[in-house]
């Protein structure tokens, strides 16, 4: 792992952001061969859009996954996305650990980026641990998925398909071989095993690990606390109110039976965390619905997992912050315990930048897409999410659109203040502060 730069330019930011460029590449150039796809070649565009969408764990696509590529294109998406899940680092720290390579000062500054974590204590054995967690995750999920699709396609391919669906939607990939879970959209057996894995994908691998080690420890440290009990009550809410506002609509829950009616609007509230898998028909959905899945999709997952958005702590902080200035307190507190300004600041940072890039995004799109402005800002709010929800405009974008699809999908996954510190130049410590001044808010 020696740097291609000069060693002060090589901060971890840009060689996390480099790192995904790089991996971006090689898989641009695979699925450009005639090897990957069935018939004709793929165009450059559509090969680094699809690149784009796996790794960064997306899943928007502009071709039919399951007709276009052949079983070379599909491994090669299953790699993107696995190593695009579990990040690059996590995975080159993985390959080090097996063949006895010593990991650097630098490779674990980087690490440590990568995992979103604020201290290099334990970084190795949690990288560790992370392959683990996730080989066990996902052969439980192939198991779960060929067992039920081995009634009806043979065992082979059942193995196969369940394989690559674990993958996928364990590492919010939104990647699929169906064209779409909505004839499993009654199967109580399905519906399960997928709402497990995105859960598990979702919540991230500090809290994964937290949990198998809580019956010894019998303690959470904050940031779970917070994960846990902020994604179920947005699962849960979620789900009433997609309940709520298609009961009646009969291009969607109106089909299906009592059953159906209470896994649908549960299995696509879990999706919105980051999967990308949906059992409804997304187009179909009332304009109300659309727009609520925008707002669920921009919070997105938990930091240090396989998802999107500006993430669950940093919305959960901005409420806090809220509560905290409504009530007239000093101090930001969740779970008896006091939240450190420059988290706050942080938070404010990644939510104002996410909200300028979205509408930016959207705006551009406006101006390239003649397409209905909801969709537009439902298929921006996806990309930056890495949900991989559309309302039917991937397939329709024309070049421009998927050059906005792609820089969304990608700063989405890398983070938006690490491609912002990977972007700027080296800061200059200020040797002086301004005066204090008064500013009238509100």
């Amino acid at each position: 792992m020696r740097p291609m730069m000069k060693p002060h330019l090589l901060t971890p930011p840009r060689a996390l952001a480099g790192g995904f460029a790089l991996i971006i590449a090689i898989g641009t150039l695979l699925l450009s061969l005639p090897v990957a796809v069935n018939g004709n070649g793929l165009p450059f565009i559509d090969a680094l859009f699809t690149a784009v969408s796996a790794t960064c764990v997306t899943g928007l696509t502009v071709v039919d996954t399951a007709s276009q590529f052949s079983y070379f294109g599909k491994i090669v998406l299953l790699a993107l996305m696995q190593i695009g899940g579990l990040g690059f680092m996590t995975t080159a720290t993985w390959f080090a650990i097996a063949f006895n390579r010593r990991i650097s000062l630098r490779d674990q500054l980087i690490l440590k980026e990568s995992m979103n974590q604020s201290n290099m204590e334990g970084l190795v054995r949690l990288a560790g641990k992370v392959f683990l967690f996730s080989a066990v995750i996902e052969l439980c999920g192939t198991i779960g998925f060929a067992l039920r699709w081995a009634a009806e396609m043979p065992l082979g391919q059942a193995v196969w398909h369940g394989f690559f669906h674990a993958v996928s939607i364990f590492n919010n990939g939104g990647f699929e071989l169906f064209g779409g879970f909505t004839d499993y959209a009654e199967d109580p057996f399905i519906n399960l095993v997928t709402i497990v894995l995105v859960i598990f994908g979702s919540l991230g691998f500090i809290v994964l690990s937290e949990l198998i080690e809580y019956p010894k420890t019998r303690s959470l440290s904050l940031h779970s606390k917070v994960v846990l009990t902020a994604s179920g009550i947005l699962i849960g809410a979620g789900a009433i109110v997609l309940a709520v506002f298609e009961f009646t609509n009969a291009r969607t829950l109106g089909t299906l039976d009592w059953e159906g009616k209470l896994l649908a609007p549960l299995f696509q509230s879990v999706g919105l965390r980051s999967a990308g898998i949906n059992t409804l028909p997304i187009a179909e959905l009332r304009s109300a619905t659309q727009f609520f899945m925008i707002l669920m999709m921009f919070v997105g997952a938990a930091p240090g997992s396989t998802g999107g958005g500006i993430k669950i702590t940093t919305f959960v902080v901005l409420l806090a912050a809220l509560v905290a200035m409504t009530r007239g307190r000093e101090d930001v507190v969740l779970f008896r315990r006091r939240i450190d300004r420059g988290d706050i600041y942080r938070a404010i940072a990644v939510t104002m930048l996410s909200v300028f890039v979205v509408i930016v995004a959207t705006l551009i799109l406006t101006a390239v897409q003649h397409e209905n402005f909801l969709m537009l800002l439902f298929e921006a709010a996806s990309a930056f999410g890495t949900v991989g929800y559309s309302m039917g405009l991937t397939p329709k974008l024309s070049l421009a659109g998927k050059i906005v699809v792609i820089v969304l999908m990608f700063t989405g996954r890398v983070g938006l203040i690490t491609f912002a510190l990977a972007l700027q130049p080296k800061p200059r410590k200020e040797l002086f502060r301004y005066p204090e001044g008064k500013i009238t808010i509100g």
